[in-house]
C-alpha cells in the first residue's frame, strides 16, 4: 500500500509516451466468476479479442508545476488499472485497439469499496449519488446499446465483476473513440479522477472498385489507415502516431471544517491548494461550505493543469522536421474547451509555470506564428476533404484526428488559446495554457506546408494502391483536388430524399435556475413551446424507428452545451448563427456578438458523435443569442434504448440527458 509522502521533485524528465496498451488475456476466466453468460471457447484468437480492467482507488502523485518544477501531490483517486497499466501515470486508462468484425469482451472488476448509505434509486435520480457504482462505456463506438453490450443503464456496484461483449461490424468506421464511466450519478467524479482511455479502432480495407459497368465508376469505400500505411513504402518508417488523451483533474484538499483549501489574490481565489501532508481527493460535488467541485468556474479557480496522458506539460521529443505525424486528440476532461495550437518557441522551455503566469510566458516565448496542420476526421469519421487550420477546438468528448508537420528544427510549442466566453464550457473567457513542448530535430524543412503533405500522400496513394489502377488513379485525383478523401468516408451523405418522409426531431437544452436545487433540463421542442424537463429513467422520451433517417434542430437556451448521442452518429447540414447565417460554410466567419469563433467553419457536411450547441452570453433568451444546428442521421442496425446527453458530465449528472429508443416499425405506439 503506497504511504502519502510529502510533496517532493522527482527525478525523471517529463516525456510525453503514448499510454500503454491494455493486454489481451492469454487465459480464460471461469464463467461462475462473471455475471455475465459464461464465454465461449478459451483464449483469444483472430477476431476474438478479451481484456481485463479493474477499477480502484489509486494513492499516487500528480504533478504540480505552479508550487515548482518537479513538485508532485499525494492523490488518492479512482482508476482503471489494466495490464501494462503505467505506474508512473495511473490516471489515464490503458490503450484499447480492436478491428472491424471483432468480438471484444472487457472483464469489467469493480474493487471500489461499497459508500454507506447508498441508494442506487433514490428519491431523486438527478441529484449526484452512490458514487462508487459505475458501468463502461464506449464512446463513438457504432455497436448495440443492449444487454451486456454498450449499455449504459446498468449500473456495476462495488463488488461486482461483468462481462462486457462488444460485437464490432465487419463495417465499423476505423478511427479514434475512447471509453469511460456513464453511471448516472456517478459519471463525472469518475471520468474527473482520470478514468478514461483511448479505444483505437484500426483497419486494413483497401477501397474497391465494383465489378459491374457504370457511366461513373462506383466504389467500396475503405479506411485512412491504408492510404497512411503507403507513408512507411516511401519513407521507411512506419508513421509515427501520437495518442492524446487529455484529462482535466479537479483533486483538492480540505481543511479540518471540510472545506476545499484555497489562495487568494484581491479576495479571488487563484488556486486551490495541498499542503505536504495533504492527499487530494475527488469525493463531492460541493464541500462543506457549498463550494462546487464541478462548475463554471471552478477548473480556473483550481490552478490545475491540462494533463496529456497523465503527464503535465510534457515534452515531446521524438519529432523530426519534414516528418508527418498522425495526432489522434482526445478530449476526455469534464470542463474546459481546449483550442490547440502550435506556436514556435523562441525563448526557454517552460520547466514549470503557474497556470496564472500562462498567457504572460506565452506573449514572450512561444512567438512564433502558429503553424498549419490538416484535420482528417472528427469523432472518429474520416472527413471527405482534409481541413486545412491552425487552430482545433476540442469540447469534451471530442476527438480530432490530424496530419502535423513542424516545418524545421527548434522547439515548439503546444498552446491552449485563449477563448470567448460563449465559445467555453466555463462560460468565461479563457486564458491561454501551455499544454505540452515539443523538441524538433532538424531534418527537411518545410516551406510550402500544403504542397508538401499533398505531394508525401500522392506518393503513399501510388506505394498502398499500386495493384488496383482504378482505385490509385482516382485516389490521386482527389488528392489533388485540395485533399479530398471520397473513397474513406465510412458513411454515405443523408440526401433530402431520405429525410423527406419524417417528422425530424427538436432538442433543446436548459438550465432553470429559478428553481432550488438547479434543475438540468433537455425539451423535445424548440422555440416558443419548448417544455424542458430533467431526466426520468422511467421515460423513453424518443421512440425512433428502424430504417429513418431523420433531421434535427438542436439548440441551447442558457449557456452552451455539447450534445452527444450514442449508437449512430449524425452529419451537419448548416449552423446558423443568432443572424441566421450558416457558419459551418468552410469560408464562414462567425461574428455574432462582434466576436470571431473558429470552431464552426469547415464542419459543413462532416459526421460527428459530439458537438457543441452555442449561445451568445450573458444572459441572452429565445430568440436572440441562440445558435441553431442542424444535422441528420440514420437509426441503422440497432433497436434498444440508450441515451442522448450534455457531455458536460456534472450537467448529464444532474438531469441534462433523455431516454432513446429505436424499435422495428411493427413497435412503435400507437
Amino acid at each position: 500500500m503506497f504511504a502519502p509522502q510529502p510533496a517532493q521533485a522527482a527525478p525523471e524528465e517529463h516525456i510525453l509516451k503514448n499510454p500503454p496498451l491494455l493486454e489481451l488475456r492469454q487465459e480464460p476466466i471461469p464463467s461462475q466468476e462473471l455475471l455475465s453468460a459464461p464465454m465461449l471457447g478459451g483464449f483469444s484468437g483472430q477476431g476474438e479479442k478479451r481484456y481485463d480492467l479493474k477499477i480502484k482507488y489509486i494513492e499516487a502523485q500528480l504533478r504540480n508545476p505552479g508550487r515548482g518544477e518537479n513538485v508532485y501531490e499525494n492523490v488518492k483517486l479512482r482508476g482503471y488499472v489494466g495490464t501494462d497499466t503505467n505506474p508512473d501515470t495511473p490516471y489515464v486508462g490503458p490503450t484499447i485497439e480492436v478491428n472491424p468484425g471483432d468480438t471484444v469482451r472487457i472483464n469489467l472488476e469493480n474493487n471500489l469499496p461499497e459508500v454507506p448509505g447508498c441508494k442506487v434509486s433514490p428519491e431523486d435520480i438527478n441529484i449526484p449519488h452512490c458514487f462508487n457504482g459505475t458501468n463502461l462505456h464506449t464512446h463513438g463506438l457504432w455497436i448495440s446499446p443492449t444487454g451486456n453490450s454498450d449499455n449504459v443503464l446498468l449500473s456495476i456496484n462495488p463488488g461486482e465483476k461483468f462481462q462486457y461483449e462488444f460485437n464490432i461490424p465487419p463495417d465499423h468506421p476505423a478511427g479514434t473513440f475512447w471509453y469511460h464511466p456513464h453511471r448516472h450519478g456517478s459519471t463525472v467524479l469518475q471520468v474527473a479522477s482520470g478514468m478514461a482511455g483511448a479505444l483505437i479502432v484500426r483497419g486494413d480495407r483497401k477501397p474497391e472498385k465494383f465489378p459491374f459497368q457504370t457511366e461513373t465508376p462506383l466504389y467500396k469505400h475503405g479506411d485512412i489507415d491504408t492510404l497512411l500505411a503507403g507513408l512507411k513504402e516511401i519513407e521507411g518508417n512506419e508513421m509515427l502516431e501520437r495518442v492524446l488523451v487529455f484529462q482535466q483533474i479537479p483533486y483538492a484538499c480540505l481543511d479540518r471544517n471540510g472545506k476545499i483549501k484555497e489562495k487568494k489574490e484581491d479576495g479571488k481565489v487563484v488556486a486551490w491548494v495541498c499542503d505536504s501532508s495533504d492527499t487530494g481527493g475527488i469525493e463531492f460535488y460541493k464541500d462543506s461550505k457549498k463550494n462546487e467541485l464541478f462548475g463554471p468556474r471552478t477548473w480556473e479557480e483550481s490552478g490545475r493543469y491540462t494533463s496529456i496522458n497523465g503527464e503535465v506539460i510534457p515534452t515531446i521529443t521524438d519529432a523530426k522536421a519534414g516528418q508527418i505525424e498522425r495526432w489522434r486528440m482526445i478530449h476526455a476532461g469534464i470542463r474546459n474547451t481546449i483550442s490547440l495550437e502550435f506556436r514556435k518557441l523562441n525563448g526557454s522551455a517552460a520547466n514549470f509555470l503557474q497556470a496564472a503566469d500562462a498567457d504572460r510566458y506565452i506573449s514572450e516565448n512561444c512567438t512564433g506564428e502558429p503553424i498549419p496542420y490538416f484535420v482528417i476526421a472528427d469523432d472518429g469519421l474520416t472527413r471527405s476533404q482534409a481541413w486545412e487550420t491552425e487552430l482545433t477546438t476540442l469540447q469534451p468528448g471530442y476527438r480530432s484526428d490530424a496530419l502535423v508537420v513542424f516545418p524545421e528544427g527548434g522547439e515548439y510549442c503546444v498552446v491552449d488559446k485563449a477563448a470567448s466566453a460563449e465559445a467555453t464550457v466555463g462560460t468565461e473567457a479563457e486564458s491561454r495554457q501551455l499544454l505540452a513542448v515539443v523538441n524538433v530535430q532538424a531534418e527537411e524543412d518545410v516551406t510550402n506546408f500544403e504542397t508538401y503533405v499533398k505531394d508525401k500522400l500522392v506518393a503513399a496513394a501510388k506505394a498502398a494502391f499500386a495493384n488496383d489502377f482504378g482505385v490509385k488513379s482516382r485516389v490521386i485525383r482527389d488528392l489533388n483536388n485540395n485533399l479530398e478523401l471520397s473513397l474513406f468516408t465510412p458513411h454515405p451523405d443523408i440526401t433530402d430524399a431520405e429525410v423527406a418522409n419524417t417528422n425530424g426531431q427538436e432538442l433543446a437544452f436548459f438550465i432553470d435556475v429559478s428553481r432550488q436545487p438547479t434543475r438540468f433540463e433537455v425539451s423535445n421542442v424548440i422555440g416558443q413551446y419548448f417544455n424542458p424537463k430533467p431526466y426520468d429513467p422511467n421515460r423513453v422520451d424518443r421512440e425512433l424507428k428502424l430504417g429513418d433517417a431523420e433531421e434535427w434542430t438542436l439548440q441551447s437556451y442558457f449557456v452552451g452545451h455539447p450534445f452527444h448521442i450514442h449508437v449512430n452518429p449524425f452529419q451537419i447540414v448548416k449552423i446558423l448563427d443568432p443572424a441566421g447565417k450558416d457558419v459551418s460554410d468552410p469560408n464562414a466567419i462567425d461574428d455574432a456578438g462582434g466576436k470571431s469563433d473558429p470552431q464552426y467553419p469547415g464542419l459543413k457536411g462532416v459526421w460527428k458523435d459530439t458537438l457543441w450547441i452555442k449561445t451568445l452570453m450573458p444572459g441572452k433568451s429565445y430568440p436572440e443569442g441562440v445558435y441553431t444546428v442542424v444535422a441528420r442521421t440514420r437509426y441503422q442496425r440497432y433497436i434498444g434504448e440508450f441515451v442522448l446527453h450534455c457531455h458536460i458530465l456534472d450537467h448529464e449528472d444532474q438531469g441534462m440527458m433523455q431516454n432513446v429508443s429505436i424499435v422495428l416499425p411493427s413497435g412503435l405506439s400507437k
